[in-house]
């Protein structure tokens, strides 16, 4: 499987961005999906999940309720909406799948692919 990861850019605090995590392979609708992001300097950290019908999501404290994650399965593609966005969602954010696509995971060592990361600038 291969991730490739768009939409970061650069934007004001409380602005939003969509970000999409495009998959190759017939078998993504079984992946659970995540989304982690990693500062400079700070470790690799969960941001949100979801697994394999979108029945079930879950987000990092830090998050909840200004970000949304979804999927297209018809598309390959998993999205994460983020809004009301602050200095501190400055990073780097990577989309992983993993094969135990019926619950959602918030450790890195659960997934078993990654994407290449796009990064996301929120100025002050």
């Amino acid at each position: 499987v291969q991730l490739q990861a768009s939409g970061g850019g650069l934007v004001q605090a409380g602005g939003s961005l969509r970000l999409s995590c495009a998959a190759s392979g017939r078998t993504f609708s079984s992946y659970g999906m995540g989304w982690f992001r990693q500062a400079p300097g700070k470790e690799r950290e969960f941001v949100a999940a979801i697994n394999w019908s979108g029945g079930r999501t879950y987000y990092a404290d830090s998050v909840k309720g200004r970000f949304t994650i979804s999927r297209d399965n018809a598309k390959n593609t998993v999205y994460l909406q983020m809004n009301s966005l602050k200095p501190e969602d400055t990073a780097v954010y990577y989309c992983a799948a993993t094969t135990r696509g019926s619950y959602y995971y918030t450790q890195t060592n659960m997934y078993d692919y990654w994407g290449q990361g796009t990064q996301v600038t929120v100025s002050s």
